[in-house]
């Protein structure tokens, strides 16, 4: 029996005292993307030079730089602390988002990823606000403009996380929904259209899915990888608003 949570199988349960730990595929897969981004980050980091740089090295200075260039344009350089979260975020949306072409589990497949991470900027959030405002004018800012907006403020507060998690996870499981219906609808249409010719040539060629070949793959570039890409900047993008948004900037 195959036992799954948010979709993702229980490849393993671990029993202890203070209950069961399910080792499941997005566990296992997010270790491996972690894996992944940290090689990549030795390999690209490793033997640096100031002269004669190889084309590994420029890569890596290049990476680095517009990743500077993002948080400075979108938060100024007094927000330079967060550039190495920022760039974790982005790695790893990026890499968790587009390892499912391998034909492997996503970790970001499972809302509770995507969920991890929005309460990480969550977090954040309200501590740069309690740090702009003090704990009292935070809390002094659910009363506003009236006491009675304070239920609705409060929503709004949770609604943070949880918008950007549902945003994220929305998009790219919409994207895998209309490739998977696209695929279908293409064989369907390849199993009526050749299954037309009679005999048993129509029955050996209705059952290959021609239309199948090539169009999926295009889709892919957009749906996998464009999806992939942009969802992540978006969620980068977000969370450096809300940060500079919760120091008081505009």
């Amino acid at each position: 029996m195959n036992l799954e949570i948010n979709g993702a199988k229980i490849l393993y349960t671990i029993h202890t005292a203070f209950g069961d730990i399910n080792i499941t595929q997005t566990l296992v897969m997010s270790w491996i993307v972690m894996a992944i981004i940290t090689g990549l980050c030795i390999w690209l980091g490793h033997d640096l030079k100031v002269k004669n740089i190889s084309r590994r090295q420029a890569v890596a200075e290049l990476l680095v730089t517009k990743l500077i260039d993002f948080v400075h344009g979108n938060m100024g350089p007094q927000y330079d602390a967060y550039i190495p979260l920022l760039g974790a975020l982005f790695a790893t949306s990026v890499c968790s988002n587009l390892i499912s072409l391998l034909g492997v589990w996503s970790p970001t497949a499972d809302l509770t990823t995507e969920a991890a991470w929005a309460t990480i900027v969550f977090i954040l959030i309200t501590r740069k606000k309690i740090q702009t405002n003090g704990l009292g004018g935070y809390a002094k800012g659910f009363l506003e403009p009236i006491f009675i907006m304070a239920p609705m403020n409060l929503v709004s507060e949770v609604a943070t996380p949880v918008s950007m998690a549902f945003r994220h996870f929305g998009n790219i499981l919409s994207g895998t929904v209309i490739s998977a219906l696209i695929y279908a609808a293409l064989s369907a249409a390849s199993h009526a259209l050749f299954g037309l010719i009679p005999g048993t040539v129509g029955q050996v060629l209705g059952k290959i899915p021609f239309f199948s070949v090539g169009v999926p793959a295009v889709l892919s570039l957009y749906f996998d990888w464009f999806a992939g890409i942009i969802q992540a900047y978006i969620f980068c993008m977000l969370t450096c608003i809300f940060i500079k948004q919760a120091a008081g900037g505009d």
